[in-house]
């Protein structure tokens, strides 16, 4: 194996991060010019819900509106760059790893952004129309004054990223449970054994992670109890390999 210094170590790392910024900013440009193509896209699962009968969209700053496309842009863009990130994070420690370590590393930068579009697709599309829904339930057209939602473009995109990026990372958690298990800090059994205090955590993290209603908090911790038990299947298996 190769021996780095560390002056080619941070100049191989300088030159990762520039392909990354470099690809960033042309994917950051190209969904600003999109933009509102991309917004009516987030926008569709609340169309949906209202059924678009005198619905609107409001900003109530004068740059709101700008600064929620550019916000929305850098969004867009790192979940374009995702895979990028992960390819150049392994090309980087790449030289460093020996090939039974490849074997195991190799698919985990493989799988990991699959799982964090998978978390973002399930709560997009399964979560986000019956949250709409429910969050609607409290409008009142019969009272002395109607009450009406009519949603700011910058508080909707900031819920809607919260939402995604919080499915996405808590997709993560099979990953991370494996490297621990590999790395020997964890076990299957103590996995196990604790069990209880790893849902009542997960019910903390999802009370954090997620807009204050009890949908989202329950919809994001079901998905993390299924996936805290693959995670303990996964590691009995890496344990009967070894």
């Amino acid at each position: 194996m190769k021996k780095y210094t560390f002056k080619e170590h941070f100049l191989e790392l300088k030159r990762r991060f520039l392909i990354i910024a470099i690809f960033f900013l042309s994917t950051f440009l190209f969904c600003y010019y999109f933009s509102d193509d991309i917004y009516s896209f987030i926008l569709k699962p609340l169309a949906n819900a209202t059924g678009q009968h005198g619905r609107k969209m409001i900003y109530t700053g004068m740059a709101e509106a700008f600064f929620t496309y550019v916000k929305l842009s850098f969004w867009a863009a790192f979940l374009i760059v995702i895979p990028l990130i992960a390819y150049q994070l392994y090309s980087f420690i790449a030289p460093g790893l020996l090939a039974h370590e490849k074997t195991l590393v190799v698919p985990a930068f493989i799988i990991s952004p699959l799982l964090f579009y998978l978390g973002g697709f399930f709560v997009f599309y399964l979560i986000m129309p019956q949250a709409w829904q429910f969050f609607l339930s409290f409008e009142n057209s019969n009272s002395s004054l109607p009450i009406i939602l009519e949603a700011r473009v910058s508080e909707y995109l900031s819920i809607v990223m919260q939402l995604v990026t919080a499915f996405g990372l808590a997709s993560q958690l099979p990953i991370v449970m494996l490297i621990l298990c590999v790395l020997k800090l964890i076990t299957s059994e103590e996995l196990k054994n604790k069990r209880r205090f790893a849902i009542v955590i997960i019910f903390i993290m999802a009370a954090i992670l997620t807009p204050p209603d009890v949908l989202s908090q329950i919809a994001l911790a079901m998905p993390l109890i299924i996936l805290y038990e693959i995670s303990i299947v996964m590691c009995k298996f890496v344990e009967k390999k070894k």
